[in-house]
Parts: structure tokens; sequence; C-alpha cells
């Protein structure tokens, strides 16, 4: 029998919790500068963080294109909205210039911030992939306190958060002041 109230949790990462702070990981910005994850852009107060796999994953390219739909939504209820990846700057600009994104892309997560995040991790299965292993993907919200406001994070690019439905439920919480919600995970 697994005693999972003891330090040795079988190898599990540790995830990011509720309610707490983002750790402070900065990328370099496509068009120049840098991006802080967890801070903010523009006018907005909150900021929405979503990792994508890289240029690899064609579903990366559909959820993109959506985020890139939807932003509208999310700016309206105060959310900024940036998107980051390990993809070395190349990569990141060929497949944001080809998606035709607005908002601020970080590039170059490193496995060390990766799993600062949270996130799991993959190889590639071929060099035809990508050359690096990369993050799997993963939403993070971040109110205005700069706390976790909502965690989404997968462990295969199939299982990802509806992005026009987040948008509104994040315009519910910011109008009914909702409370953040799994505070009591261990």
């Amino acid at each position: 029998m697994i005693n999972f109230n003891t330090k040795e949790k079988m190898n599990m990462t540790d995830k990011l919790k509720s309610g707490e702070r983002l750790p402070e990981i900065t990328v370099p910005r496509l068009g120049g500068g840098t991006l802080t994850l967890g801070t903010p852009v523009d006018d907005h107060d909150w900021q929405m963080v979503v990792v994508y796999r890289g240029k690899h994953c064609p579903i990366c390219k559909t959820y993109l294109a959506e985020l890139e739909r939807v932003a509208p939504e999310f700016a309206t209820a105060g959310v900024g909205v940036v998107a980051v990846s390990g993809d070395p700057e190349d990569r990141a600009r060929s497949f944001t210039d080809e998606i035709g994104v607005s908002f601020p892309v970080g590039y170059d997560l490193t496995v060390d911030q990766m799993r600062m995040l949270g996130l799991y991790v993959s190889e590639p299965r071929s060099e035809k992939e990508t050359d690096r292993p990369f993050a799997e993907p993963g939403v993070f919200v971040i109110n205005a306190e700069g706390l976790l406001q909502v965690v989404d994070i997968s462990n295969a690019p199939f299982a990802r958060p509806d992005l026009a439905g987040l948008a509104k439920a994040l315009k519910f919480i910011r109008d009914n002041d909702y409370p953040i919600r799994g505070r009591l995970a261990a």
C-alpha cells in the first residue's frame, strides 16, 4: 500500500496551487525586450499566461488562432493575454507570424522554468517534431493581487480549456468577486 502522506510522493511533480504567486519567470519577448510571466501588460490588471508546446504542434496553431480571435473578450474582462513556449526565437516568430497573433509572445522557456511552473515536460518523438524538450499545455490566470486565480495544466496536447468559455467565466469571476477555488489542496 502506498502512503501519500510521506515526503516521498513517488517523484510527483510539485504543481502550482491556486492562491499562490506565480514564480518569477522572465523570458525574451518577440519584437524585443522581455516578458515577465504574471505581470500584467498594457491596461490590464489581470494576466492570462498560455503555455503552448511549440511550432511542431498543429493543435497549438489552432489554439493560438482561437486565442487571437477571443483576445478582445479577455480584454473586456480586464485580462491581458500572453503566450510562451520553449521554442527558440526563429521558430516562435515563424509560428506566430503564420497565425497572425497580436498579443505578446515569449520564447526560450527553459526546462527549469517549465518545472517551476509545474508543467509536464515531454521529449520530442523525433527530430522532425523538434530538437528539444518542450512544455505540455498550461493556462495560468493571475489576478490583480498577483495570485493564481485559475490554474489548468495538461500532460497532453488534447486537453485544454475552452477559451471562449474561459473568457466568459473570468468576466463572471471579476463582476461577482468570485473567490479563488481549490485552496484546500494539500
